[in-house]
């Protein structure tokens, strides 16, 4: 997917999706975000999100690692943070030709409830969405089945999470002195 350089209006590190998805909306953004995860070990050193969104409501998802969009691009991006978020103002000329291929659109409310796992704010920008993107099939929600069902087929991703977990236990046990017998 190839976009225009945008104006940048703001570059950072959060730990929470939330934050950038809940002041694109706030701030009726039409333009693009880039997250880019912190871990490594879940995506390769390039792998970004890509979402676009029309007056702050989003329409298309995309991956650069997997090179898939939609709803199973938004299961891809959806790992423990921090992330580096950069959001960018572009003209919505500029974002239709992207805008208008199906594969790479998503339901306004799924980047809240997927990344940010936030049902309201989520409900809100489904609110702020137009009527044709809330009532048109697969718009409330029924495309969030092949983001999970996208997910759950990801093995590596599934080992490399398991993987993060076991480790993550051993530290905490060691901090606990829960190994010394």
């Amino acid at each position: 997917m190839r976009l225009p350089q945008g104006r940048l209006r703001k570059s950072r590190v959060v730990t929470d999706p939330r934050e950038p998805l809940a002041e694109v909306l706030d701030r009726s953004v039409t333009g693009y975000a880039v997250f880019e995860p912190q871990d490594s070990l879940l995506l390769d050193a390039d792998g970004r999100g890509v979402v676009t969104f029309a007056d702050g409501v989003p329409v298309v998802a995309y991956h650069t690692g997997t090179d898939r969009g939609g709803p199973p691009a938004l299961a891809d991006l959806a790992v423990p943070g921090p992330y580096h978020v950069s959001v960018f103002e572009l003209d919505a000329a500029d974002l239709g030709p992207v805008h208008e291929v199906d594969a790479l659109r998503v339901p306004p409310g799924m980047p809240a409830e997927r990344l940010a796992g936030d049902p309201a704010l989520a409900d809100s920008t489904r609110r702020a969405a137009p009527t044709d993107r809330t009532t048109a099939a697969g718009a409330d929600g029924a495309g969030d089945h092949s983001a999970v069902e996208a997910f759950l087929e990801d093995e590596e991703k599934i080992a490399a999470i398991r993987e993060q977990a076991r480790e993550e236990a051993k530290q905490r046990a060691a901090e606990w002195g829960l190994n010394d017998t």
